[in-house]
Parts: structure tokens; C-alpha cells; sequence
């Protein structure tokens, strides 16, 4: 796959508007789904992906609310909202149970699902997610102020990317990758999908505590939005009874500057449910 995922882009209506995704409809035992975090599109996993299916499995990425090949504009952007997108479209494909692959913001979204619907998830993995993490109000105040920067001037947004998401491995790809997600933020209506998510409750605290499927918790050891990752993994990993693997030298997107550790983490995790 060299990289890039093949599967077409199909779209799914539901309320409030559309949902683009891709499904490689072969593989064998529980079908994956992979959400990426806010502001990203499903190309976030475009070097997991293939990992994943060169290993056999059936892989479905789904584009969020406001962003990808989503329509923009929704009444609701909250990881509940998300959670309600995919139960939708495990609906609409037929499948019965799924293991929940959720990144930063969706880290919340496959909790809650989990949570909510037990008999349709065999299964969670959050990557470095806002899950069960209080933030300090001094930390609360800097997310505010860079979030309404992020609004207003989308190259916030890229630099944040370029200079500190990263701080190990960079992606070979990745600047031509963040001028495109640069490029969809200015694109018309994106300021009020934009809005909808940094303004958002990205880490509900409590949500574990319903969650009964085997948990993984992954997390990248530099990852720069947390003071102290290992410590916010370590937590996620006791609320769900997970087992946690930090990736050693990667930031905040494991799957695209370490994906060979996320997979070779993934994989053992994804049999033990088959």
C-alpha cells in the first residue's frame, strides 16, 4: 500500500449530515476501527493501516464530524456525538463487534461507546487520548487562548505540528500532510467545526468507570500535550485494567512517527480478542 490507504471513500448518511469512511471489507477475525483526533482527517492512520492489513485484519477509518470528506457543519462535534457516528456505522456495515481504535480526542469517543453499547465493542485502544485527564487551570487557560488562535489563524495549527507534535521521528510526509490539514481549515464553515472541537469537552473525567471490554493504552513517551504522559498513562491504564505500552521517543501521533511499535502493540492485543 506504500504508505497510503486504497480503499475508496464510501459515505454514510445520518442525521445532521454525512460521514465519510473506508472499509477494506477482507480480514480475518474482529474488524478494527480507527478514529482520528480532532482537526485530522482518516489519512492520521496512513502508515498504520497497511500494518494492520498486511497482518489480516479488516480495517474501517472514519472521518469526524467537520473534517476529511465529512460535511463540515454539525449541531454537535463532543465525543458523544462521534460515539453515535460510529455506532451508526457499525449499523450500517453489518458488524456486530468492532475493536475501537480512539487518538487523542476520540479517546474519549471509544470509551464512551464502550461504555454505552458493551455487547458492540470486543474491545478499546487509546492513543495518546484526553481520557480521565485533569488539566491544571494555568494549562486550562494556555488550551483556551491557543485554541481560539487555532480558530482564527489555521497556521497555529501547523506550526503546533511541525514544531512540537513531533519531537522525535518526523514522518517523512509530514509537511506536505499539514499544509493539506492547514489548507482544510481555511476552507468555508471549517471555523465553526474548528470551534466546535477546541472549545469541547475533549477529556470527561468518570467515563472509564463503565468501560468492561479488554483496554490498551498507548502512549507516546515525548508527547508534548502532556507534562507528564507516562503519569496520564499509568491512569488510563488503572481506571480501564489496560495494559499500557509507552512508545519510547514518539509525540503525540505514535501512528504516524512510530507505527511499526503501535502495530507491533496493537497486533498482540488485536489477537488475544480474536
Amino acid at each position: 500500500m506504500n504508505g497510503t490507504i486504497t480503499p475508496s471513500t464510501q459515505y454514510l448518511d445520518v442525521p445532521g449530515g454525512r460521514l465519510a469512511y473506508d472499509d477494506t471489507r477482507q480480514g480475518d477475525g474482529t474488524p478494527v476501527v480507527l478514529l482520528p483526533g480532532m482537526l485530522d482527517s482518516r489519512r492520521a492512520y496512513r502508515h498504520l493501516h497497511p500494518l494492520l492489513t498486511a497482518a489480516g485484519h479488516r480495517v474501517i477509518t472514519m472521518d469526524l464530524r467537520g473534517f476529511g470528506e465529512s460535511s463540515i457543519v454539525w449541531d454537535d462535534y463532543s465525543p458523544s456525538a462521534v460515539a453515535t457516528d460510529v455506532l451508526a456505522l457499525l449499523d450500517h456495515l453489518g458488524i456486530e463487534r468492532a475493536v475501537l481504535v480512539g487518538q487523542s480526542y476520540t479517546g474519549a469517543t471509544v470509551v464512551k461507546l464502550a461504555g454505552d453499547a458493551p455487547q458492540r465493542v470486543a474491545g478499546i485502544a487509546l492513543i495518546d487520548a484526553f481520557v480521565e485527564h485533569r488539566a491544571n487551570a494555568l494549562m486550562k487557560g494556555v488550551m483556551a487562548v491557543v485554541g481560539a488562535a487555532m480558530v482564527r489563524w489555521p497556521a497555529v495549527w501547523g506550526y503546533y505540528l511541525r514544531k512540537m507534535a513531533f519531537p522525535g521521528p518526523r514522518p517523512a510526509d509530514l509537511d506536505a500532510y499539514v499544509d493539506g490539514l492547514v489548507a482544510a481549515l481555511r476552507t468555508p464553515g471549517r471555523r465553526t467545526a474548528t470551534r466546535g472541537y477546541v472549545t469541547g469537552d475533549s477529556a470527561p473525567i468518570g467515563w472509564t468507570a463503565a468501560v468492561r471490554c479488554p483496554a490498551l493504552v498507548l502512549m507516546g513517551g515525548k508527547d508534548p500535550d502532556f507534562p507528564r504522559p507516562e503519569a496520564v498513562a499509568d491512569l488510563q491504564a488503572e481506571k480501564l485494567g489496560a495494559r499500557k505500552v509507552m512508545i519510547e521517543g514518539s509525540g503525540h501521533y505514535p501512528m504516524a512517527d512510530a507505527p511499526r511499535a503501535v502495530a507491533d502493540a496493537l497486533l498482540p492485543f488485536l489477537a488475544e480478542l480474536a
